[in-house]
């Protein structure tokens, strides 16, 4: 995050969402999927600038700009509102959204964005709210928005309101690919239905998953994944494509896809597997980043 003095612009990045794992382990009775997922972020995303204004404006740059609907259907905008009726003010900014993450690609781009905006707007407005207050301001955004306040490692449960921060007890670069395609939750889930797709246990209380590399590759899974291929086949390029590349330790596609990412020792090693990538698929999105631990 980048600030000015008062009145003056601030810059936030809103990271890209990674699930490292997910597991839907049941439904409620009102259709909603309980899961147990390990959330991580990568250090660099979207890009978010709040500056002086008379009134509420938007705009949008970017390589992704062009996937987004309207200034007013976008969660930056609903954040920033839903924060200046917390507070009791006239939501007076001009927001400015840099898009750098592909849209619909499980990798939570619009709930960081979202996250993103309310800490830059409770910075920017010195509002002084907790990071609690803050989420519950977050919720009503969207189920991922208040775990994306975090930016860090977390352990998330129930629907996705339940979550503890877990800092990994190892590091890691990631290489994210995604082959240029939308992949809607709801079509993923109806596919994961239609399959009769079996729920998940828990992990209980002796595995945590997040302690090592190893133990989360032996430990976990990701549910959606072969739902996912069924709806999109393109996934299944992506996953057999970044296991082919040199220096890949786990394999994964993230949330409800279609982004796939792969996990390396180091940022470096992710940035070389990034060279290798763009010209094998130049058609397709990557970004090599490091896994933020804690």
């Amino acid at each position: 995050m980048s600030t000015g003095a008062e009145g003056q612009s601030l810059t936030v990045t809103a990271p890209a969402k990674v699930n490292l794992f997910l597991h839907i382990t049941g439904r409620r009775d009102d259709g909603y999927h309980l899961l147990e997922s390990l959330f991580v972020f990568t250090e660099s995303g979207d890009r978010i600038t709040v500056s002086p204004s008379d009134r509420l404006s938007f705009a949008l740059s970017g390589p992704f700009a062009g996937a987004l609907a309207g200034g007013e259907n976008n969660l930056v905008v609903a954040a920033a509102e839903a924060l200046a009726t917390t507070a009791g003010i006239a939501p007076n900014v001009a927001l400015s959204l840099e898009k750098n993450l592909p849209v619909a690609a499980g990798i939570g781009g619009g709930s960081a964005d979202a996250a993103a905006t309310l800490l830059a707007l409770n910075d920017f407005w010195n509002l002084g709210l907790s990071l609690d207050e803050l989420s519950e301001i977050a919720i009503r955004l969207g189920a991922d928005v208040p775990a994306c306040l975090y930016q860090k490692p977390l352990f998330v449960q129930g629907v996705g309101e339940r979550v503890r921060e877990v800092p990994l007890g190892f590091e890691a670069g990631i290489l994210l690919a995604n082959p240029g395609v939308e992949l809607s939750t709801p079509a993923v889930f109806k596919a994961f239905k239609e399959a009769g797709s079996a729920f998940d246990g828990t992990l209980g209380q002796g595995v945590s998953p997040w302690d090592s590399l190893e133990m989360l590759g032996l430990n976990t899974r990701n549910s959606l994944e072969v739902p996912a291929v069924a709806a999109c086949p393109e996934v299944a390029e992506v996953l057999a494509f970044l296991r082919s590349l040199e220096g890949v330790q786990m394999v994964r596609m993230s949330g409800s896809g279609a982004t796939c990412f792969a996990l390396l020792e180091s940022l470096e090693a992710a940035a070389e597997a990034l060279k290798t990538a763009e010209k094998s698929q130049p058609g397709w999105w990557f970004m090599a980043d490091r896994v933020v631990t804690g």
